[in-house]
């Protein structure tokens, strides 16, 4: 309700402006962590790679960037949130304007380019928070000027994963330069490798898993490859997927802007994603479905598609972020509608 009040005159600002004012919004809030998620029995509850989901809807990477609001999210009703993407140095990111509203189309585009404080002023947010309740996973990049960013990634691994649930490593970001190279098979074996060593180095016992969040623009062959690297290297899960450079018809006047393209255009195309990596992997790997989900029914087609998770961005820009909550309690009907105990037992059964 207070979202709705409120939103004329967040639309009234920049959509960067509006995102940083939503962000102290949630600073300000009242909330401790897990106080609206914490049931780790209930029907909606499910373990992926080790780690306990009170619920299944979670907040994608992007919305909380430098590690701000975590406890106010998962306060909210969340399962879980994914902050990041954080890179080891401080990084500016592209020129301004970078985020646009497509409100005809329910959707964002956005060119940010990794922006955020760097690793030092998350890090230093997250150990504050340790030993808190709630599933926190942590979302790491590479810097654009980097001579090495697999270097970059396992730098991050080493510094962050003693604080997260997750690691998630983002090479599929198509708004710094080359990243997207990184998901070929032989640099991405490589990435993967160092990654796994560098958390094992600093987490030898109980270490977090590591998530790889991949692009919804591949070839069959790239989903083939990226499917067996996640089989060999006994990744956690996939998080499928990034935003596209590509273009479905859009009405918005900003159809034109270059960057990632989120939100209800990219459903489809998300959907499809989420199918294709459940038949090359055999069901073996978990998958965390992302885009375009704005709705229990959105959420739901994903998990039965595949899905053992799903996670929300673009859709809070226009619902706000009680959208969790009602995602959640949304679940539990269609749940029981369709005769499944557990969400568990619903993922993958379409």
């Amino acid at each position: 309700m207070l979202f709705k009040l409120l939103k004329p005159a967040l639309f009234a600002l920049d959509s960067e402006t509006g995102h940083r004012l939503a962000i102290a919004g949630l600073r300000a809030l009242p909330i401790r962590s897990g106080s609206k998620s914490a049931d780790q029995s209930g029907p909606l509850a499910i373990e992926v790679a080790g780690v306990h989901f009170p619920n299944p809807v979670g907040v994608a990477a992007g919305f909380d960037k430098d590690a701000e609001v975590p406890d106010a999210l998962l306060g909210l009703g969340f399962g879980f949130t994914e902050v990041g993407s954080i890179t080891p140095r401080p990084q500016a990111g592209n020129p301004k304007p970078r985020l646009f509203r497509l409100v005809e189309d329910n959707a964002v585009i956005n060119r940010m380019g990794f922006n955020n404080a760097g690793a030092a002023a998350a890090l230093e947010r997250l150990r504050a928070r340790s030993g808190r309740p709630g599933v926190v996973g942590i979302n790491v990049g590479a810097n654009k000027d980097s001579d090495d960013r697999i270097a970059d990634y396992a730098e991050m691994a080493r510094i962050m994963a003693p604080f997260a649930s997750y690691l998630a490593v983002n090479v599929s970001s198509p708004n710094t330069p080359g990243l997207r190279a990184l998901q070929d098979e032989s640099a991405l074996a490589a990435l993967v490798d160092g990654v796994i060593a560098a958390r094992d180095a600093v987490c030898a016992d109980s270490p977090p898993p590591i998530f790889l969040k991949v692009a919804p623009d591949l070839e069959p062959a790239d989903i083939d490859a990226i499917a067996r690297i996640a089989l060999e290297k006994r990744l956690g899960a996939l998080i499928v997927s990034n935003t596209t450079i590509s273009r479905p018809n859009l009405r918005s006047h900003h159809a034109g802007e270059t960057g990632g393209l989120s939100g209800e255009p990219l459903r489809t195309l998300a959907l499809q994603r989420v199918r294709d990596f459940r038949k090359a992997t055999g069901g073996e790997i978990p998958l965390i479905g992302v885009g375009g989900i704005g709705s229990a029914e959105h959420a739901w087609e994903r998990i039965k598609a595949g899905a053992n998770l799903v996670q929300l961005y673009s859709a809070m820009v226009y619902e706000g972020p009680g959208l969790g909550g009602e995602i959640v309690k949304g679940l539990h009907q269609l749940m029981r509608r369709d005769g499944f105990a557990n969400i568990a037992d619903a993922v993958g059964s379409e």
